[in-house]
């Protein structure tokens, strides 16, 4: 039998091979190898007759041995190092080791490095050494194999600037700064000529919110990524390294890497929790094999905490909106159907729909000549004190404020949440309000300030309820014929009268005693509209 060692992020793993062996991210797989640059069914490795024979399975990244990508099968010779994403895989027989039971490879401890090598002399030490090197110019360098200052700078260097990435996360950074920040790490650490981090929209679409590119790169900074490279990273949560994309099979359809002349590419996605919140993607015009896997490994660790501190970033955006709509339906509905709508048991529709609603406007009469001849503060102190105790009324019957215009309020019975008798609901608030009247006059009047009188129109009928303004500033609100007539009605109001139209007076059976008043002319009406006095509730015979 043969074993293979694997080298990855995971560490070191000596695994022994069986007649058929899957390798991939998958844990399905005979061998799992924990990284994410290998797809979920990476390779396999197959005995035939004698022989152990590799097959790559598709894989988005491809499988290497020795340096040369497997395009159809190779067949594997003792030494054999085998490439799939950034893991390292050593193939080599296991010779007079006899059978391995499945107890005893679970049992087994890791080995160290140099207990893969055979030592027949004492001239083998170079070739040990040598076989460390190249696979130390991938990984960092263990504190035993460090022969020169040089190789250290540059790991240390590398941990340092991925340092100062997770110092930019801890001081809460903002997303676009922390991008930046992205890309300023990678420009120093790699030979890249232009790199770009792109995030996911409110629609889904990955838009660019960091773009750099070197002082060496032609053009006038503007940065086109490939379609074909995005798309696949982002399908398949995978990263991609090229040497050479000009002549990589994968990027044959990729207009964009051809026509850019783009030689060396690194995309690696921005990934939490399964979920692609972006990518990065950093690419060279002017060398192949800019980048290697240890780049691509470190900027893997690197993407992996800005995904984080990005999605959390998102997370607190979406509590803080949600925390300003929980605000804003605290203003215009009661609490309990507030609380209703925002934990989703009642649906406010966010684009428009027809709906019958009862709209109510209630004026305050002679209050410009007041707000004339009083300060500013005593004006604004009873206005306050006049809605506060009306939009509780209006609560209690579970209608909905939707806004204040002056002196006047509008509100609605029946949107966004609808009861079978808001018509009756919106009356009784009426008369409510206007009894209301007497003990806010009597404050007033121990400050010397005229007492309120309002007048009050109500309609009913058909409007476009839904959400109208611009992206920053929403409101909810409706429009439509009802709710012009009910504001005509309004001003025809006298101080402490409630008025109704038919369609609304229809509505409240004999709950009311009704007055009916000669019809009225109204704006935006060709004939006369019956109109009624809301007296009081009816009482009973």
């Amino acid at each position: 039998m043969a074993r293979i060692t694997i080298m990855g992020p995971s560490g070191r793993q000596e695994r022994q091979l069986f007649r058929h062996n899957s390798l991939g991210r998958h844990p399905r797989n005979t061998h799992q190898v924990l990284d994410r640059v290998v797809s979920k069914e990476h390779c396999h490795i197959e005995l035939v007759d004698e022989d152990y024979v590799l097959k790559d399975l598709g894989s988005l990244n491809g499988t290497y041995v020795n340096g040369d990508r497997v395009v159809d099968h190779h067949t594997l010779q003792p030494g054999d190092e085998i490439t799939i994403g950034s893991t390292r895989i050593v193939f080599e027989p296991d010779e007079g080791r006899g059978e391995v039971t499945f107890d005893r490879l679970l049992s087994e401890e890791p080995r160290e490095a140099t207990q893969r090598f055979k030592i027949g002399d004492s001239d083998a030490s170079h070739l040990i050494r040598a076989k460390v090197s190249v696979l130390a110019e991938k990984t960092f360098f263990a504190e035993e194999l460090i022969q020169d200052d040089a190789s250290l700078r540059r790991d240390y260097e590398k941990l340092r600037a991925s340092h100062e990435v997770s110092r930019a996360i801890e001081l809460g950074t903002s997303i676009t700064a922390l991008c930046g920040k992205i890309l300023e790490v990678a420009f120093r650490l790699v030979p890249a000529d232009r790199g770009v981090v792109l995030l996911h929209n409110d629609q889904g679409h990955l838009e660019p919110v960091a773009v750099r590119t070197s002082e060496e790169s032609d053009g006038n900074g503007e940065v086109i990524v490939s379609r074909t490279v995005l798309d696949a990273v982002v399908r398949e949560k995978e990263a991609i390294l090229s040497h050479d994309a000009s002549a990589d099979a994968r990027f044959q359809s990729a207009q964009s890497v051809i026509m850019q002349g783009i030689r060396s590419t690194m995309c690696v996605p921005l990934l939490h929790d399964d979920t692609v919140v972006g990518v990065m993607m950093l690419d060279s015009k002017l060398a192949t094999h800019a980048f290697d896997e240890k780049d691509l490994a470190l900027f893997e660790t690197v993407a992996s905490q800005a995904a984080i501190a990005i999605q959390n970033t998102l997370f607190a955006k979406r509590l803080e909106q949600e925390a300003v709509m929980r605000e804003r339906f605290r203003r215009l509905l009661s609490p309990d159907i507030a609380e209703q709508v925002m934990s989703g048991k009642l649906e406010v529709k966010k684009g428009g729909e027809l709906r019958e609603t009862t709209v109510l406007f209630a004026d305050i009469r002679g209050f410009t000549s007041m707000s004339e001849s009083y300060k500013p503060q005593i004006v604004v102190d009873a206005l306050n004190e006049y809605f506060e105790r009306m939009v509780e009324i209006v609560f209690r019957y579970e209608g909905t404020l939707d806004k204040f215009i002056g002196d006047e309020m509008m509100v609605l019975f029946g949107a966004p949440v609808a009861h079978p008798d808001d018509p009756i609901r919106a009356a009784k608030a009426a008369l409510e309000m206007q009894r209301a009247l007497g003990a806010i006059n009597e404050r007033h009047a121990s400050q010397s300030i005229p007492p309120f009188e309002i007048g009050i129109g109500i309609n009913t009928g058909e409007v476009v309820a839904g959400y109208i303004g611009s992206s920053q500033a929403l409101e909810y609100t409706v429009i439509g014929d009802p709710v012009n007539t009910g504001s005509r009605l309004c001003a025809l109001a006298k101080p402490g009268e409630v008025l109704l139209t038919e369609g609304t007076a229809a509505k409240l059976g004999n709950k009311f005693d009704l007055e009916e008043r000669p019809p009225e002319h109204v704006k935006g009406k060709a004939q006369p509209i019956r109109v009624f006095h809301l007296v009081g509730r009816a009482k009973r015979r």
